[in-house]
C-alpha cells in the first residue's frame, strides 16, 4: 500500500507525460507482483463493486474526527473529494498496519454481504492503522474511483518501457476480460490468454482532428473519405459460434442491442467488425438524442425497440478468416469487409459506412457542409494505405468536423472543481434569455485558460448572491460564447432542450448581458435541423 499511495502522490504532483511515465515505470519494477494486475486494473477502469456506501462513510469519518455535519460538509465543498476529505478530517492513526495492494483489495471485497457493523469494524480499523496518504487511496478502493490523469495509453507506453514487450501487443492484452486476482503481470504483459477468450477485441484506431488545410495531404486519390457519425464506436466480434459486442469503453454491451443478435448466425466465424452503434431508421441515421434512449439499460422494452431502432455503420475489418488482418492496407481490408457484409440478410441493421466519392479538396469541402442534414459530424479521411493502428497516428486517419454551433450565454451559477481546481469556481451553468427571464441551457468547464479562470474565480468571490451547498448564485453580468456539436428536445431540461457536447468557445467581454441569446433562438436552430 505504501508503495501505490506514494506512486499515486507522484502521478498527482506532475503535470509532465514523461515524469509520469516514469514514476508508472519505477513503480511496475519494484511493486509488488500480485499488486501489478491490480494497478492495471484500477487504472483501466476495471472497478471493484463498491462494498460500503459513501453514506456510512461520511457518516463514521463525521463521528470519529468529532466534528459536526456542517463542518464536515463544508471541508468536502473546499477539498473537493470526498476520500480526500475524510482522510484529512480524521486523528492521527495510533498503529501501523502493513499490507499489499491486493490483500487490501481482496478483504474490501469480502465485505460484500457483511454487516454494516462489521463493515465499519473494519473500516475503522483500517483507518487507525495507515496514514493521511494511505487512508486517501483506501478510500478510494473503496469507491473504485481513480481520476489521476493516466491514459490508456500512457500507462501502455509506460508497461512496454518497463517490460521491454511492445506496445501494441500490452495494449491488446490488457483490453477485453481478464481478472486481476487470476493473472500474473508477467501473463499480462505478455498477452499470452489473449487468444483463450472468445470475445477479445482489438484496440481501436483513432483519429487527429484536422489540423491543416486539406489540400495539404497531398492527391485525393490516396485517400478515403466517409462520413463521421455520431454514435457509439463498437467492435463486433464473431468467434466460435459465439458473438460480442464492445464498445470503445472496453464495456461488453452485447445484451443492449438485440436487433445485431442475427450476426451470430450470419457472420464467419473469425470475424471482427469495427464501426459506429447508430439509431437507424429505414437506412438513415436518426439524431444522436435517439441512441441516448437505448444507452445502458439492462431491459429493452418494445416501445425502445421501436422509438430507437438500432443499427450498426461497418467501418472496418480487423480479423479475417481468423487472421488478424490490421497490418493489411486500409484499400485491402475495405473490400474484404464488403463482400461480408453483401452477403448479410438484414441490410437495414449492418450496413457499410459509405465512401464519399470526390475529385477535389473543394468540392469534398462542399460535400462536408451537407453534413448535419444527414446527422453527421463532419467527414473522416483515411489514407488507403494505412493499417489499423492501436490508438492514435498522427498523418494516417484526420477527422474533419464541421464548424460547431455556438450561442451567446451569460454565467448564473459557479462551482468549485475538484483535484487540482479545488480551489477555484471551474464548473459553470450557463442562461439564455426566455423573455424577461432567464433560463439555463448548459454546464461547462472547459475553453478558459489559467487566467481567465482566476479572473472569473475573482468575480465569483466578489458578486456571489445566493448559496447552495457547493453552488453559488453569481450575478448575471459576465457572457460567453458557448459551442456545441448538436441540439435535441429533452424533458430532463427546464429549457426543454438539451446541447450536445456543450464547452467554453470564449469570454465575451465585448458584449453585456442583453445581447445574449434567446430560447427562441435555440428553438428555431432546432426546427431547422
Amino acid at each position: 500500500m505504501k508503495r501505490f499511495a506514494q506512486l499515486i502522490q507522484e502521478l498527482e504532483l506532475s503535470n509532465k507525460t514523461n515524469d509520469k511515465i516514469e514514476a508508472l515505470v519505477n513503480y511496475f519494477s519494484e511493486a509488488d507482483e500480485n499488486d501489478k494486475p491490480y494497478v492495471i486494473a484500477l487504472f483501466t477502469g476495471k472497478k471493484p463493486k463498491r462494498p460500503i456506501g459513501t453514506n456510512l462513510i461520511k457518516q463514521w469519518a463525521i463521528a470519529l474526527s468529532d466534528i459536526p455535519e456542517w463542518l464536515f460538509t463544508e471541508s468536502y465543498h473546499n477539498v473537493g473529494d470526498l476520500s480526500e476529505t475524510v482522510a484529512l478530517v480524521l486523528p492521527t492513526a495510533e498503529h501501523t498496519i502493513e499490507k499489499p495492494l491486493h490483500q487490501w483489495i481482496t478483504e474490501l471485497a469480502e465485505l460484500q454481504g457483511k454487516t454494516d457493523e462489521e463493515k465499519k469494524t473494519y473500516v475503522l480499523t483500517a483507518w487507525n492503522s495507515l496514514t493521511t496518504q494511505e487512508r486517501f487511496i483506501f478510500n478510494k478502493l473503496i469507491s473504485g474511483n481513480f481520476r489521476i490523469g493516466v491514459s490508456n495509453k500512457m500507462l501502455v507506453n509506460a508497461i512496454a518501457k518497463q517490460s521491454q514487450q511492445d506496445a501494441n501487443k500490452i495494449m491488446h492484452s490488457i483490453m477485453g476480460k481478464w481478472q486481476p486476482n487470476s493473472i500474473s503481470y508477467a501473463e499480462l504483459t505478455s498477452g499470452s490468454h489473449v487468444n483463450t477468450d472468445n470475445s477479445w477485441p482489438y484496440p481501436f484506431c483513432l483519429a487527429y482532428a484536422l489540423d491543416t488545410e486539406p489540400k495539404n495531404l497531398g492527391d485525393t486519390a490516396d485517400w478515403q473519405a466517409e462520413w463521421k457519425w455520431d454514435g457509439i464506436r463498437g467492435q463486433i466480434v464473431k468467434r466460435n459460434s459465439e458473438l460480442f459486442i464492445w464498445s470503445r469503453g472496453e464495456e461488453l454491451v452485447t445484451e443492449q442491442f438485440p436487433e445485431l443478435h442475427f450476426l451470430k448466425d450470419e457472420l464467419p466465424d473469425g470475424t471482427v467488425l469495427d464501426g459506429e452503434i447508430l439509431a437507424v431508421k429505414d437506412g438513415k441515421v436518426l439524431p444522436f438524442s435517439t441512441l441516448q434512449q437505448r444507452l445502458n439499460r439492462k431491459t429493452i422494452s418494445k416501445n425502445q425497440l421501436e422509438n430507437a431502432p438500432i443499427g450498426f455503420f461497418t467501418y472496418d475489418l480487423l480479423e479475417h478468416k481468423a487472421k488478424d488482418i490490421r497490418t493489411s492496407t486500409l484499400s485491402q481490408r475495405r473490400a474484404w469487409l464488403e463482400k461480408i457484409i453483401n452477403q448479410l440478410s438484414h441490410k437495414n441493421k449492418v450496413l457499410l459506412s459509405p465512401i464519399i466519392s470526390f475529385n477535389s479538396w473543394q468540392q469534398l469541402a462542399e460535400i462536408r457542409e451537407t453534413a448535419r442534414e444527414i446527422n453527421s459530424e463532419g467527414i473522416m479521411l483515411k489514407n488507403l494505405n494505412s493499417i489499423f493502428h492501436s490508438g492514435r497516428k498522427r498523418g494516417d486517419w484526420w477527422k474533419w468536423k464541421i464548424n460547431p454551433y455556438t450561442v451567446d450565454t451569460v454565467m448564473i451559477y459557479a462551482q468549485k472543481g475538484s483535484g487540482r481546481r479545488a480551489n477555484f469556481y471551474t464548473d459553470y451553468t450557463f442562461a439564455v434569455r426566455d423573455g424577461e427571464k432567464l433560463i439555463t441551457i448548459a454546464k461547462a468547464y472547459s475553453g478558459l485558460t489559467d487566467k481567465e479562470i482566476k479572473e472569473v474565480n475573482s468575480f465569483v468571490n466578489k458578486n456571489a448572491i445566493e448559496k447552495f451547498g457547493p453552488v453559488r448564485t453569481v450575478k448575471p453580468e459576465l457572457v460567453f460564447e458557448i459551442a456545441f456539436e448538436g441540439i435535441a428536445e429533452s424533458k430532463r431540461h427546464k429549457a426543454g432542450l438539451a446541447l450536445r457536447f456543450p464547452r467554453i468557445a470564449r469570454w465575451r467581454k465585448d458584449k453585456n448581458v442583453d445581447e445574449i441569446n434567446t430560447l427562441d433562438d435555440l428553438r428555431q436552430l432546432l426546427n431547422s435541423n
